[in-house]
């Protein structure tokens, strides 16, 4: 079972970057598939990003890929989404996710954290 917190959000402009971390209060990413997923009032739950540091395999969502990257640093045991070039659409509250596949479905996720709100103001 792992515990974990996503911190980093807040309120940018259009264009700028922000990184978010999820950090593992109990228990260790290192056997898990991690993901990001965002959530906006009056939209359903949406795939962002995935990776699988078993074989290394990365997904992005369209709207994100390339501008958006996610990895991680084991010592800490957090995981980071780096966001550039943020636009007013990318405003949603962001959560972390632990799984044992990687998948753009929320519910192959096991573990949530609380989320953190992101608002790129135009």
């Amino acid at each position: 079972q792992v515990h974990m917190a996503e911190s980093g959000g807040g309120l940018v402009q259009a264009g700028d970057s922000l990184s978010l971390s999820c950090t593992a209060s109990r228990g260790t990413f290192n056997n898990y598939v991690m993901g990001w997923f965002r959530y906006a009032p009056g939209k359903e739950r949406e795939f962002v990003a995935a990776k699988n540091w078993g074989d290394y395999t990365t997904v992005y969502a369209d709207s994100v890929r390339g501008r958006f990257t996610i990895s991680r640093n084991s010592a800490k045991n957090t995981v980071y989404l780096q966001m550039n070039s943020l636009k007013p659409e990318d405003t949603a509250t962001y959560y972390c996710a632990a799984g044992s596949r990687i998948s753009r479905t929320p519910l192959q996720y096991d573990y949530w954290g609380q989320g953190t709100q992101v608002t790129v103001s135009s």
